[in-house]
């Protein structure tokens, strides 16, 4: 029983004699189900190789997607612009869904507005929704400006972004010289990534396409960064200081990591940080622009070649030790200045932290799944490793960077057995974890359905989840991690061991009977 002074969480709340009975009741009289047998059968036969043929034979259903929709990479990107306020012309069910997954994984306040459209906006089109939205948007969170993205509502119907927000200014709702940059992000084709790239795209276009004259390449001696879809916050703080170190000047093009990891002080900080509007109108005079997540990043970078006139360098995530070492010559090589021996002797760390871990990590098998450049940069690490990556699954990638992926894994000794899923989802990768059992799944927290279904069977079935990437739901202050640079290979080969050590501490906790192993010498 719950009171005041002894209040306890759903477990082991429900575990409460009067909780099992009301939900035995509940069970028994309203959902119909089929026998425990039954379901026990069923649940067996979705692991074997028969299954698995059907599952991947199925082509107009997804279940459990590796991904999100576009609106959500939109309001990540417009968050990394200072005093910026993400504003979605959609449904205000949609907002909602992109405020919680964002308040969820960085457990911080995410700032969003909708111009809730409902079904008359669905008839009739949504401008006076957004007459009425951009108005009290700017009269009641003074932003500097609105970054407008859109969900599948409003890309049904066809709503015109642009000549919304013209007649916005015309009809006076908004000031005519107020910056309101937008893109087109339907929630049905791409995903939460290529929603990132469109708004990033929309707002460098909004501020400098127009806006060309008297800009000179490498006139403010800069380089610009363009982070992609990242929501490692020590990613951000990784890459400045490494510039930092090297006394290279840079300009990132959306920073969110202030205003999603602010202090708690008694001060709110709806807007913290971020790039100003001056950075971005001065970022064609930079040397180039670095994409550190060129694979996602497709139409910033034709923008930025086309319209900046920036040579950008074809470079990899900086993840790993061979792909940072490539971004810090690249760097070197554009701006004249040396790598300087704090980033040396970082290097030599890394390089100690493999050499430490590589006997317990050599040869492992490892499943694993996420956004593209991130999965890419984890197959790297893994092969530095000496891991063995078994099936890599990208359900939000194409069939070029599936075979890009595929030949990094055939030039290594240990991705001769690695198998890649482009467009493929967490369904498909749960039947493969029972029928080609790795030893470790790498992925985010929805992963942790994969492990308990592949627990249900038996102990021995168990693959065991190490939460990289995003989501991070159920677990606290990953968020503020790092995977990108020295630091990075640092810290994911340490998640990556701990994790061996811990299932193996699992497999020899048997007093008396397994546990024979000198544990303290590890």
């Amino acid at each position: 029983m719950q009171t005041a002074d002894k209040i306890k969480p759903c477990y082991p709340l429900f575990r409460d004699d009067d909780y099992k009975a009301s939900l035995g009741t509940k069970q028994a009289a309203f959902e119909e189900n089929h026998s425990k047998e039954k379901i026990w059968d069923t649940f067996m036969w979705t692991t074997t190789e028969d299954y698995q043929k059907l599952n991947f034979e199925r082509e107009a259903l997804t279940v459990d997607p590796a991904k999100a929709c576009q609106p959500l990479g939109a309001v990540l990107c417009a968050s990394g612009f200072h005093k910026t306020l993400p504003y979605v012309h959609g449904s205000q069910g949609c907002v909602a869904y992109f405020r919680t997954y964002f308040n969820r994984h960085f457990k911080e306040p995410c700032s969003c507005v909708s111009d809730s459209m409902t079904e008359d906006a669905a008839v009739f089109g949504g401008q006076k929704n957004m007459f009425d939205g951009l108005a009290n948007a700017k009269a009641l969170y003074q932003p500097d400006m609105i970054a407008v993205s859109t969900t599948c509502m409003a890309e049904v119907i066809g709503d015109d972004l642009n000549a919304f927000i013209n007649n916005s200014k015309k009809e006076g709702h908004i000031p005519q010289e107020y910056p309101v940059p937008f893109a087109h992000t339907p929630s049905f084709v791409g995903s939460h990534v290529t929603g990132w790239d469109n708004m990033e795209e929309g707002i460098l276009r909004s501020f400098t396409l127009n806006d060309m004259e008297g800009k000179q390449v490498g006139s403010n001696g800069k380089l610009n960064i363009v982070p992609g879809f990242e929501t490692y916050l020590g990613n951000y703080r990784v890459i400045k200081r490494m510039l930092t170190e090297m006394g290279v000047g840079y300009t990132m093009l959306s920073d969110p990591s202030e205003v999603f990891d602010t202090p708690s002080d008694g001060e709110f900080r709806m807007y913290s940080g971020g790039t100003t509007i001056d950075e971005i109108k001065d970022a064609p005079n930079a040397h180039t622009t670095l994409l550190l997540q060129p694979a996602q990043l497709e139409k910033t970078r034709k923008f930025v070649e086309n319209t900046w006139n920036h040579e950008v360098p074809k470079l990899e995530i900086p993840m790993g030790i061979d792909w940072t070492d490539a971004f810090l010559m690249k760097v070197a090589e554009i701006t004249g200045q040396p790598i300087p021996e704090s980033l040396e002797v970082e290097r030599g760390r890394a390089m100690d932290v493999l050499a430490d871990s590589h006997a317990w990590l050599h040869g492992k098998k490892f499943a694993l799944y996420g956004d593209p450049d991130f999965v890419r940069g984890m197959v790297k690490i893994l092969l530095e490793c000496g891991a063995e990556p078994t099936h890599v699954l990208v359900h939000n990638a194409n069939k070029r960077f599936g075979k890009a992926l595929q030949k990094l894994l055939d030039d290594s000794p240990f991705g001769q057995n690695a198998t890649v899923h482009i467009g493929r989802d967490l369904w498909h990768l749960r039947s493969l974890c029972f029928t080609d059992k790795p030893d470790f799944l790498i992925g985010n927290s929805y992963g942790k359905y994969i492990q308990r279904d592949t627990r249900h069977k038996g102990e021995a079935f168990e693959v065991p989840l190490i939460r990289l990437g995003f989501p991070l739901f159920d677990r606290h202050h990953l968020h503020r991690h790092t995977t990108m640079g020295y630091e990075g290979v640092i810290q994911v080969v340490t998640t990556l061991t701990n994790a061996v050590l811990e299932q193996l501490d699992k497999e020899t906790i048997g007093m008396g009977t397994t546990d024979y192993n000198f544990d303290l010498i590890r």
